[in-house]
């Protein structure tokens, strides 16, 4: 259960969420479209109906512009809008307000952009949306791309810092500039969610069920591992978009959550 949430403790970006009850499993599992052009993805989410959350990156949003969102949105989609935002300050804070205005629920941002980057992208976020009436969204921060491991993170950024300790302290620099959560590896969710308690999001792609190929990911968990990790939501893509029954996918990702929450 999440905890209950403190004044003293409270965001403006997280006070919504401090209200929001335990997730369905349907709430948790958010599909990726990606590698689907527009036509695709407006049909894969229509013949999903159980599905509630969706997440539009950088291939479908290159391909179909902002009239992707709105076009999910008017299925009754949400959308988790990954575009990986890292600029300067001024552009971070104008593609998020942008981002926010286009109904976006959950905005992804680079936190090696720095905590100034951060504070502004957030700023503007929440400015933007309460302008058109819409929910505050919320800003994930990510830390490391679940593609990369130890060796070559090393080897080819000169970071040696190791994984363990340079995720989380990049959790803790979005947290610090009042983001409202992180996208991180199924295998880091546990550390983070130990030092940062709900409603802070802890949003994980490398999900993937039980006999499922890794495709391109390396650090991986099946959606029970990862939610009795403490991860607040699934990223789940090709297990279910290129299943011969997505529906059929989709259903049996959330009787595993379900069993879980048992």
């Amino acid at each position: 259960m999440p905890s209950p949430c403190r004044q003293e403790d409270a965001l403006p970006n997280l006070q919504a969420s401090c209200q929001r009850p335990l997730l369905e499993p349907s709430d948790q599992i958010i599909v990726a479209l990606d590698g689907m052009a527009p036509e695709q993805a407006m049909a894969f989410a229509s013949g999903v109906p159980e599905l509630r959350w969706v997440k539009v990156g950088l291939e479908l949003f290159v391909a179909g512009g902002p009239a992707v969102v709105q076009q999910l949105r008017d299925q009754g989609k949400r959308v988790f809008l990954d575009l990986k935002f890292h600029d300067i300050p001024a552009t971070m804070a104008g593609a998020c307000r942008s981002a926010a205005r286009l109904g976006a629920e959950l905005i992804t941002v680079h936190a090696s952009a720095g905590s100034v980057a951060l504070g502004a992208a957030q700023a503007a976020a929440l400015e933007s949306a309460a302008a058109v009436g819409l929910p505050a969204p919320t800003l994930l921060a990510v830390t490391v791309l679940t593609s990369w491991e130890q060796a070559r993170f090393a080897s080819e950024l000169a970071i040696e810092e190791p994984l363990s300790t340079y995720v989380p302290r990049l959790a803790q620099l979005a947290a610090a500039a009042g983001i409202g959560g992180c996208v991180c590896s199924p295998l880091e969710v546990a550390a983070l969610r130990a030092a940062h308690p709900e409603p802070f999001a802890l949003v994980t792609p490398g999900i993937r069920p039980a006999g499922a190929a890794l495709g391109d990911q390396q650090r991986v968990l099946t959606p029970a591992q990862a939610v009795a990790a403490g991860a607040s939501q699934l990223v789940i893509g090709r297990p279910i978009t290129a299943a011969p029954d997505p529906g059929a996918a989709f259903a049996a990702c959330c009787r595993e959550l379900l069993g879980h929450h048992a």
